[in-house]
């Protein structure tokens, strides 16, 4: 399928690894001009040697680092048509259980890092009467898990957003969508389930009896992307492989 992309800019955040490289990777093989956003400067470049995109090296839980990164890849490849707002997850813990300082933390590079690099993009592509903006949070948007309290919090405040921007830029020709991810095998799930047999374990019990392979999120993120979606917007997108017990 021809998606229609080849030759677009597209700027994925977060990208040196897990699904932020997913994205970038599928938008790559599509023909997109990729550029790859990451805070650390050995991880972002090793990245960009592999799908030949170019690294750019941001913080997108600091004020300016949004609209640096957004100067950078218009800089190095042209206006962006295509970005992928892709951050970590925030710490885990109960409400009582974490700090007012990881309150901070979770918002500035969960929520406000995402709304400033939307903000920083939204007005060229408006101009030029295209546009797809992507954002990867959470299931927790759909369906609160119990000891991610700032995931739970801070992703639905995307969601929220990406649903009113979709309808202000709609007749601008600019889609935007969020994508809530399950279970995947990166280090975020490592991370929140300690061991690999905990991970496996995690996958056996899920609907599919498996977690979920990054490049699946990537396809997903294509074809949001191309021509095909051109009348997708303002959604909130599962992608968990059923775990969600919540009716849409």
């Amino acid at each position: 399928m021809d998606l229609g992309i080849a030759g677009k800019v597209a700027l994925i955040t977060g990208a040196s690894r897990g699904l932020g490289f997913a994205a970038a990777k599928a938008l790559a093989a599509e023909g997109c001009r990729v550029a790859i956003c990451g805070r650390d400067e050995v991880r972002i470049v090793a990245a960009a040697t592999v799908i030949d995109a170019h690294p750019i090296v941001a913080d997108m839980s600091t004020p300016g680092g949004p609209a640096s990164a957004i100067e950078a890849a218009v800089a190095a490849l042209g206006p962006v048509d295509i970005l992928v707002a892709n951050a970590g997850g925030p710490v885990p813990g109960g409400f009582l259980d974490v700090s007012e300082e990881d309150w901070e933390r979770a918002v500035q590079q969960n929520l406000m890092g995402t709304i400033r690099l939307i903000r920083a993009a939204v007005p060229s592509m408006r101009e030029r009467g295209w546009g797809r903006i992507i954002t990867i949070t959470s299931r927790t948007v759909r369906e609160a898990i119990d000891g991610l309290v700032l995931s739970n919090a801070t992703r639905a405040g995307v969601a929220g957003a990406v649903r009113t921007l979709a309808r202000e830029v709609a007749r601008d020709g600019v889609t935007v969508n969020n994508l809530l991810p399950g279970s995947f095998a990166t280090e975020r799930l490592l991370e929140l389930h300690g061991s690999h047999d905990a991970v496996i374990a995690r996958g056996m019990s899920s609907p599919m009896g498996r977690i979920g392979d990054p490049d699946e999120i990537g396809s997903v993120i294509a074809f949001l992307a191309g021509r095909q979606a051109s009348y997708v917007t303002g959604t909130s997108i599962l992608v968990d492989g059923g775990e969600s017990h919540v009716i849409a």
